[in-house]
């Protein structure tokens, strides 16, 4: 997912960064409840009453209600400290002075040549001194702090958070202050701790709400009970052959109706006079006679 080099003094080191952990959960997608048909998600602009496409959409700082800041992407790029793909290790600590609230994500370090001896010369120096690099790295334009350690046999780096990141404890209600406790309750609490206090074993713990989940899933496809989006209606395929066909024919039609209009004055024109036609009629009558 990132290719670049670790750089400390002199030596640099060219790696490839692959992502260490992956998020294992039970995803579930929305339908509507009347036809099982899976919702989309559509972006749109409650003033334009309109659907917005991605070309049309811009990033905007929000510092007042309803008033922003919009920043492109140019101008993003240009406030990065520096363009270069580098892990730029700064220091080095012991990895029991960082407390595990500042670390974030982890990622696998790779050599890009399998043969790199100043990959393993790093990774020998980091165990045997019990030290971690603290370095910085930039990933999809964001500037990161990050550690570099070692995980087995493998480089390792943990994307740290800056300490304005990290909320200040006093922060959280309801913290007792410093109290003295019965000295008999201490020792049964180290006691407790102590009877539970044993090797920590990863693969012995398990997501067990996942797995009943998954387990009621499967039970479900096995007892039939699924429901089935109905198929994708088409889209309409406009043929222009047939569109210029139908506007010749409602054109055409327009045109038939056009003249009638006029006749039908003509028509009622000749009731209206009608009256003055029969006088004439008992004329001619009596001249005959």
């Amino acid at each position: 997912m990132w290719k670049g080099s670790i750089s400390f003094g002199l030596v640099n080191i060219p790696v490839k960064m692959y992502a260490a952990t992956e998020e294992k959960n039970v995803k579930f997608r929305y339908l509507h409840s009347k036809c099982q048909t899976p919702i989309q998600t559509v972006r749109t602009c409650p003033q334009c009453q309109q659907e917005v496409p991605w070309g049309e959409v811009v990033k905007g700082f929000e510092y007042a209600d309803g008033k922003f800041v919009v920043m492109d992407d140019e101008e993003m790029a240009a406030l990065l400290p520096d363009a270069n793909k580098a892990i730029e290790i700064l220091d080095f600590v012991d990895l029991n002075q960082i407390d595990p609230i500042y670390f974030q994500k982890t990622y696998y370090l790779g050599s890009q040549d399998q043969n790199n001896k100043a990959y393993a010369l790093l990774r020998e120096a980091l165990k045997e001194s019990n030290k971690i690099g603290v370095a910085q790295i930039t990933i999809r334009s964001k500037r990161s702090l990050a550690v570099i350690r070692v995980y087995q046999n493998c480089l390792v780096m943990e994307t740290v958070h800056y300490p304005d990141e990290v909320r200040d404890v006093s922060m959280v209600p309801g913290v007792p202050d410093a109290m003295e406790l019965p000295e008999k309750e201490l020792q049964m609490a180290r006691q407790l701790i102590e009877n539970l206090t044993t090797d920590f074993k990863p693969e012995q713990y398990h997501d067990e709400y996942r797995q009943a989940m998954q387990n009621a899933i499967e039970q479900k496809i096995t007892g039939q009970e699924v429901v089935e989006a109905p198929a994708r209606r088409p889209e309409k395929v406009i043929d222009l052959m047939e569109a210029l066909r139908a506007s010749l024919e409602a054109t055409s039609n327009k045109v038939k109706e056009t003249p009638t209009e006029p006749s039908k004055k003509k028509m009622t024109k000749k009731k209206t006079d009608a009256p003055s036609k029969k006088p004439t009629k008992k004329i001619q009558k009596n001249q005959e006679a």
